[in-house]
């Protein structure tokens, strides 16, 4: 962890909202694809907000720079996180944990995508000796 010229940590993985958004998205990705989530809500939440975006009235009409868009971007945040909070918690937990572990999945000498294991990783400290 660094530090940041007023001497508070700064998290590697802290990207703010935009970040939040990202990972969030990536979240509810895995979540549409996750047999354990109910259909009902993979076709409810998804569609409620695919008929918003494509609905001709908007909140704010996109003939307004950037402020048009803003709310559409701000009604799939919304959208997402609302998928995440009615998705199985132990779910969302299990895939959130998969999603911070960095290098998840390895690809083996003959080119085949394997998930790593716990047991597969080796975690030492080592220092050069001349």
């Amino acid at each position: 962890m660094a530090n940041n010229s007023q001497g508070s940590p700064v998290s590697e993985n802290n990207f703010g909202i935009l970040g939040e958004l990202f990972q969030n998205g990536r979240l509810a990705w895995r979540l549409l694809f996750d047999r354990r989530v109910p259909s009902l809500l993979k076709f409810v939440v998804p569609g409620i907000m695919a008929a918003y975006l494509l609905m001709p009235i908007d909140l704010v009409p996109d003939l307004i720079p950037v402020l048009g868009q803003l709310d559409d971007l701000a009604v799939l945040a919304l959208a997402i996180k609302l998928f995440i909070e009615l998705a199985p918690t132990d779910v969302v937990r299990e895939l959130r944990n998969g999603l911070k572990q960095s290098g998840a999945s390895f690809t083996s000498s003959d080119g085949a995508s394997q998930k790593r294991k716990p047991e597969d990783v080796v975690d030492v400290d080592y220092r050069v000796v001349d």
